[in-house]
This record gives C-alpha cells, sequence and structure tokens, in this order.
C-alpha cells in the first residue's frame, strides 16, 4: 500500500469533542462540527490497531454521494463549508477528501436498520424466534433469502466504543422518541434504504442491510446524519455471485469479520492484529464498492 494510512486526527485549531469508532469530532462555533472520517476500522463495536489507508477519503466520498441523491427524501447535515477552511494550512492534510463541516443536530439515541434481506444478526434472531426484532416472517426462509415483504424497521440501541449495540423492539423505540417521531424515523429509513438498494442492484451491487443515524434540530426537524450508504454502515453483495442459502461474498468489511471469526477471540479488545493481505483486499473491496456505485 503507498498510501499513509490515518489512524487519529491532531487538530490543535479547533476544541476537540470525541473520538469514536471511525470519526474524530471537532467544535466549529457553537452550531457546527468538524467531522473527519480516519482510516481506523472496527468489527464487533471494538476498534482494530491497525488501519485501512484511504478508507476515510472512501466513505467521505460515498457519503456525499448519497447524501446528495437522497436529499428529497430528507434533509441532512451538510453546510457546504470547505473542511480545509476551519483548520490551519497545516491540518489541511488531516481533513482534504475525508471530512464534512456538518450542523450541530442532536441525534437519536437509536441506530436506524433496515433489512431487506434475512442474514447478520437478523438471520440468527429468525433463526432462534421466527422473527426479526419481533416482526414475525414467514417460515422457512434460507440464510440471505430477500424478505418476502419487502424491507423491514429493526432498530438497534446505539452502543459506547467498546460496547455492542442491541436489537430493540419498535415498542421500545416509540418508548423512547413517540410514537410520532418513531413512525416517521421507520418510514423514512425504509424509503432511503428502498431508493438506495434500487439503484444500487441496476449498478452491480445488492445492498442487504444499512444502518441510518437521525439528528434533531432546535425546532424539532428531523435531519439524516453521520454517514450514509457506506461499506461500514452498510452490507454490500456483488449481485452476479448472490446465491440464497448463503454468505455471499461482500465488499464491505463482512470481510474482516469473515476473518476476525475464525480467530481465537472473544470479540473484546484487543482484537487479533489484521494481516497485511486482509487490509489489502479490504481496500480493494471498498474502491471497488465505490467505482460501481459512483
Amino acid at each position: 500500500m503507498t498510501e499513509t494510512a490515518l489512524f487519529e486526527t491532531t487538530i490543535k485549531s479547533l476544541p476537540f469533542l470525541h473520538r469514536g469508532k471511525v470519526r474524530d469530532i471537532y467544535a466549529v462555533g457553537d452550531d457546527k462540527l468538524l467531522i473527519v472520517q480516519t482510516d481506523r476500522l472496527s468489527a464487533f463495536d471494538v476498534i482494530l490497531s491497525a488501519a485501512v489507508p484511504g478508507k476515510g477519503k472512501i466513505l467521505t466520498a460515498l457519503s456525499q454521494f448519497w447524501f446528495d441523491k437522497l436529499a428529497h427524501i430528507l434533509p441532512n447535515h451538510l453546510t457546504g463549508i470547505a473542511p480545509e477552511s476551519v483548520v490551519t494550512s497545516e491540518e489541511r492534510d488531516q481533513v482534504a477528501g475525508r471530512a464534512f463541516v456538518i450542523r450541530r443536530l442532536k441525534p437519536l439515541p437509536i441506530e436506524a436498520i433496515v433489512r431487506g434481506y434475512v442474514v447478520g444478526s437478523g438471520w440468527k434472531d429468525y433463526q432462534q424466534t421466527g422473527a426479526i426484532c419481533g416482526i414475525p416472517l414467514l417460515p422457512g426462509l434460507k440464510l440471505a433469502d430477500k424478505l418476502p415483504g419487502g424491507a423491514i424497521f429493526t432498530p438497534s440501541t446505539k452502543a459506547a466504543a467498546g460496547a455492542h449495540d442491541e436489537n430493540i423492539a419498535v415498542a421500545e423505540v416509540e418508548r423512547l422518541l413517540g410514537r410520532e417521531l418513531t413512525t416517521k424515523v421507520s418510514t423514512k429509513a425504509i424509503q432511503l434504504y428502498s431508493e438506495a438498494a434500487e439503484y444500487a442492484l441496476a449498478r452491480g451491487i445488492i445492498i442487504a442491510d444499512t444502518k441510518f443515524e437521525f439528528g434533531l434540530d432546535d425546532a424539532g426537524e428531523l435531519y439524516l446524519i453521520d454517514e450514509v450508504l457506506t461499506p461500514d454502515s452498510s452490507r454490500f453483495w456483488p449481485a452476479n455471485q448472490y446465491q440464497p442459502g448463503q454468505n455471499p461474498p461482500s465488499f464491505d468489511k463482512q470481510f474482516v469479520r469473515d476473518w476476525l471469526e475464525t480467530q481465537d477471540w472473544n470479540k473484546k479488545a484487543p482484537a487479533p492484529e489484521l494481516p497485511e493481505k486482509i487490509l489489502q483486499k479490504t481496500v480493494e473491496k471498498y474502491r471497488e464498492a465505490l467505482r460501481l456505485l459512483v
């Protein structure tokens, strides 16, 4: 790999607020934030010690594409302000091509997961209960089957770094957000997923599932925030290799998860060291997803 990975930022010209699994966040005045997509990689909610060179730039480009394409469904948190304009000249290399200046909004305390196929934790849930997040499904579905009734909203908790997200029922979301906001979040999430999935399928990618995050402004208006439909937040499959009954190869970090599943690891930090060949194949998959979609 020729590109140097950015594991974490060292921006001193802005107040540092938070370092997440992938993003570093800084304050820009009282009403805006600088969000930098680093090259960190997380799996099973654990930050891995190795970074994927260029990954943050791919995530940024993909998110920008989807924010623009889906803006007619829901407004987003982008301001259009160039990230290079809010840091010093010495710090511009840390934000070029991998950052957004966004509106400061109040994030909702849930992750809005939409599933179009039975896979991952949804498959495990279905095997045990015949349902996903309490939503009953037809019996006899195979691994990676497309959901016959269309995409479903299956929310989860929003875990801190090192903790694990947990699937929750829609009734629990209603308790947290109220019925009206829950209905809007569910409707918009499915609409966003469905339009994106249709577009991606025409370009050779199946979006099996994805995670959206939403935020509110002071007036209670709902916005699409965080990242959108990237290999970090979605499960991308090559359509020409899809076959129900088995896990298709993926364009996303499922490749890393699959390797980690072969290791003697309890899914708590620290994670096993990723081999160089795994990192190389991972960044190749991310780049291919960007090429096909954008």
